[in-house]
Parts: C-alpha cells; sequence; structure tokens
C-alpha cells in the first residue's frame, strides 16, 4: 500500500515523521543540559549514530564522502549555534528566531534564480505568524538572538545542501554516516581546543552522569540521530528544500506537545493558536495547482 504511494509524497510523510520526533528532543536535551554541556551532548550523540552506521562505510565512494564532510560541518554549526544561543536567550525566543530558517531556503533559490511557488510563500507566510504566536515572548534583541538567527541561516543552508547533495549522491547511507561522524569529530575537536582548556571536568563525575543519563543518549543517539537522519536523508532526496522548511518550521509545536506529555509543561491558547497555523502552513505546502507536475523528484 505505502509502495504505490508517489516518492514525493513518501518523501513528505517521512520529513513529517522526522520533526515529530525532533520535537520529542527537547525534553530529553533539557534533561541532559543539567549534567553536560552543549558540545559533550552533540559528541556523545553523534558518536554513538556513528558507530552504529560505520558498517555503511565498507567499500564508501569519495563522492559521497566528500559531500558528506560538507553537510556534517554544516550541521554542527547548525547545532553549536542554536544551543549557544539557547544559552543567552529563552527556550520560546530560541525556537521562533530559530523557525526563521523558513526564509532563508527560498531566498538561496532566489539568488540561484527560482522564485518558490506561490503555495510555498502563503505557507512560510503562515509559518512564521505561527512560529511568532507560538514562540515570540517579547523583550529587546540580544547576542544570544544573533547566534540563532547565524544557526538559523545555517541550517537553510543545509536544508538546501540536502536538497542538492541526496541526488547526487550514489548511496545516502555513506552520505548519512559520513556527516554523522564528521559532526562527532568537530564536536571532539571543540571541546579539546576550546571547552576542556577553559573548564576541565572530573572524568569520575562525567562516568557517573553518563549512566544515570544512559537512556536519553540512547533515545538522542540511535532513534533521533542515527535513524531519524538516515530518514531525513532520504524525505529530502524525494521532495523539495521549500517544502521540507515548511514541515521543519512544525518542530516547535511538536517540542511543545512533547513537553505537555513528557515534562507536564502546559499549552497557552495562543500556542495552540500557532501550532494550527503551522499545520495550516504543511497543509498549504502540499497543495497542486492545474498546471503543476505530480512526478517525484528523484533528481
Amino acid at each position: 500500500m505505502f509502495l504505490s504511494i508517489p516518492h514525493r509524497l513518501q518523501g513528505i510523510f517521512a520529513l513529517l515523521i522526522v520533526t515529530l520526533v525532533w520535537g520529542t528532543t527537547f525534553p530529553a536535551m533539557k534533561d541532559l543540559t543539567a549534567h553536560f554541556s552543549a558540545v559533550w551532548i552533540i559528541l556523545v550523540r553523534f558518536a554513538m549514530a556513528g558507530l552504529l552506521l560505520s558498517p555503511f562505510l565498507w567499500r564508501a565512494r569519495w563522492r559521497d564522502c566528500l559531500p558528506g564532510a560538507l553537510l556534517g560541518v554544516t550541521l554542527f554549526l547548525c547545532y553549536m549555534l542554536q544551543l549557544e544561543g539557547l544559552a543567552l536567550t529563552t527556550s520560546n525566543r530560541n525556537a521562533f528566531v530559530t523557525g526563521l530558517n523558513v526564509l532563508v531556503v527560498p531566498l538561496l533559490g532566489l539568488l540561484a534564480g527560482k522564485a518558490p511557488e506561490r503555495r510555498i510563500v502563503i505557507a512560510i507566510a503562515l509559518a512564521i505568524v505561527g512560529l511568532f504566536a507560538l514562540c515570540w515572548d517579547g523583550g529587546a534583541w540580544g547576542y544570544g538572538d544573533n547566534l540563532a538567527l547565524t544557526g538559523a541561516f545555517f541550517f537553510g543552508v543545509y536544508v538546501k545542501l540536502l536538497e542538492v547533495l541526496t541526488r547526487r549522491a550514489s548511496s545516502l547511507m555513506v552520505l548519512t554516516t559520513v556527516q554523522i561522524l564528521v559532526v562527532a569529530l568537530c564536536a571532539a575537536i571543540w571541546l579539546v581546543v576550546w571547552e576542556l582548556p577553559r573548564h576541565p571536568v572530573d572524568w569520575i563525575v562525567v562516568a557517573s552522569s553518563m549512566r544515570s543519563d544512559v537512556v536519553n543518549f540512547l533515545y538522542l543517539g540511535l532513534v533521533a540521530t542515527a535513524a531519524i537522519i538516515s530518514l531525513q536523508t532520504w524525505g529530502q532526496r524525494h521532495s523539495s528544500a521549500n517544502e521540507a522548511a515548511v514541515i521543519y518550521a512544525f518542530e516547535p509545536a511538536c517540542a511543545a506537545i512533547a513537553a505537555y506529555f513528557w515534562l507536564g509543561e502546559m499549552m497557552t491558547w495562543r500556542g495552540l493558536l500557532g501550532a494550527a497555523l503551522l499545520i495550516a502552513g504543511m497543509i498549504v505546502s502540499q497543495w497542486s495547482s492545474p498546471g503543476r507536475s505530480r512526478k517525484p523528484l528523484t533528481g
């Protein structure tokens, strides 16, 4: 039954699953930040995922490894800028500013001479208003917002790169594995060069915290990274970057829903309105016009 669905719609469905799972990572990350810095969490999470997927590197080709490395460096910058910005602002503001990457993808398309379709423009407008209703908490713009905005730019670049590079790859799993391992490598370099000289650690405390948080790390590493980034890579091969950006904008709503069930955090009527607008944006992004082709985007 599922195989009879066009690849493009399968890709959209895959990215929706990715976004839903991303939303569940916020409570897990919140638990881990009580014991670990951002770079520690990224290192352990991506190292576990890379180790699990490493058998896919058998007979890997350079044509897949080099693009994977580029994706890995870009993704590391996204995570570090977002998490460093989060330390200097509220989670709601960080989610809103990060969600502005939904604007970056079509702007990059414009620079390449490709204007977004009307349905995408409407969907982006709904997503921005929805993000504002769900996340914006007022207050003056600060340095943390600058970091989050830079992270949003790099995430938009990452989404656009995925659209292009997944269509050129001969092996999506090699592409995925290399980018995950490169993120772990970048985190290890950052830890050794920047964090450890300034913040010496007690390795006994680290080992004890690892044991107490093993369930969160296993979920983040095996499910939210190894499985979900693999699914994201496949999904973006069969959908456009603009569609992916609109779907990813739903992540803060997924996080709010996960926080309600996981942490007992309440959602306001304004938050519910924002979530509804984000859902509306995703629906509008899938509207078809009479002259629009429905062929799968297989590159």
